[in-house]
């Protein structure tokens, strides 16, 4: 079962247009300590960010939170999907719902283009506030992206993400939203690129489908679609399997079931910007604040479920991981 997490970079990017009302009502909702936002290191439960998600869009009534000049009115995103659904293929499905986010949006819109058999999405973006810029670069690229893999019925794998904007403090984060290619300080736009063959691929999901996708949506496109094929994703999958309280296997024990020399797994996780520690880590932290939220279990028990016999090591490992103490996050949620 998935236990994601988000960073809280985007919790506070989520409200920071919102009043203090607002923002108190929408944090009530989506079961999200206000406290929380002081600490950047801090993270949330992927479905108590979603539940952020669809709260900001019916308090604002925008889906593109306020980041804008025209609001993406609720139920935007249902028509749009509504729109791109009946057509035959990816190409012509991003192409239309590129037309309807120039429709609901003025400062920001996509295009499309094919370059050496890639097709590269890049966006336009009149925002003046940079934080706000880049907060609707990261949305509407996750929108679009998300929106088109389910389409599809799969994944559609990024070749490279390329940001106008300097590298941020979570960009650690991108490798999992878009891919391991990424560069900042890009250029003038921001821009995707993927293999051009995929634009063929056939629209598979059908408006019997619509529903239950626009129910889940939010957590659907924003953390579903992941480069399933990376040495990465294989190592969380295996990794994942493995029952709580049991031994976490070494490193060793992982390359030996996937055929490989445990040099070469190193080498291939490096190479995608990752470390089998890093992995197994945030894991262990995504379980423990899954844990921290949604059961009785005490501290002692988390810490031994996420495989730490002294439970001080696993005190210190969560207040590095989120900057909070087990006990004062799990407290602030009683709050």
């Amino acid at each position: 079962m998935e236990k994601d997490s988000v960073s809280m970079y985007f919790v506070r990017a989520a409200v920071a247009r919102l009043t203090g009302a607002e923002r108190a009502r929408v944090l009530q909702l989506a079961g999200i300590p206000p406290d929380l936002l002081a600490t950047p290191q801090a993270r949330v439960p992927a479905g108590a960010f979603a539940a952020l998600w669809l709260a900001v869009a019916r308090e604002c009534d925008d889906e593109f939170f306020r980041l804008d000049r025209r609001r993406m009115k609720a139920g935007s995103f249902a028509l749009l999907c509504h729109a791109a659904i009946g057509v035959a293929d990816v190409d012509r499905a991003l192409k239309q719902i590129l037309r309807g986010f120039s429709i609901f949006l003025d400062d920001v819109a996509g295009e499309v283009r094919l370059e050496q058999g890639q097709a590269v999405l890049t966006i336009a973006n009149r925002i003046e506030d940079p934080d706000a810029r880049r907060f609707a670069d990261e949305t509407f690229l996750v929108m679009v992206h998300g929106l088109v893999c389910w389409l599809a019925g799969r994944r559609i794998p990024l070749a490279q993400a390329d940001f106008a904007y300097p590298r941020p403090p979570h960009a650690q984060e991108y490798t999992v939203m878009y891919c391991e290619q990424i560069r900042f300080d890009a250029g003038e736009s921001t821009s995707i690129r993927f293999d051009a063959s995929h634009l063929s691929l056939p629209v598979v999901q059908q408006a019997r489908n619509l529903k239950q996708f626009l129910r889940t949506a939010p957590q659907s496109v924003f953390l579903k679609y992941k480069n399933e094929e990376s040495w990465a994703a294989r190592v969380r999958r295996r990794l994942r399997g493995t029952a709580a309280g049991q031994e976490w296997p070494v490193l060793e024990t992982v390359a030996q079931e996937f055929h490989v020399a445990p040099t070469t797994l190193r080498r291939r996780l490096e190479g995608e910007g990752v470390s089998y520690q890093s992995i197994k880590d945030e894991l262990r932290r995504d379980f423990a604040i899954d844990w921290l939220s949604n059961s009785p279990l005490s501290i002692a028990e988390v810490a031994a479920l996420v495989g730490f016999e002294d439970p001080s090591a696993f005190y210190r490992a969560f207040r590095k991981w989120t900057g909070v103490a087990p006990g004062a996050y799990r407290a602030s949620l009683a709050d």
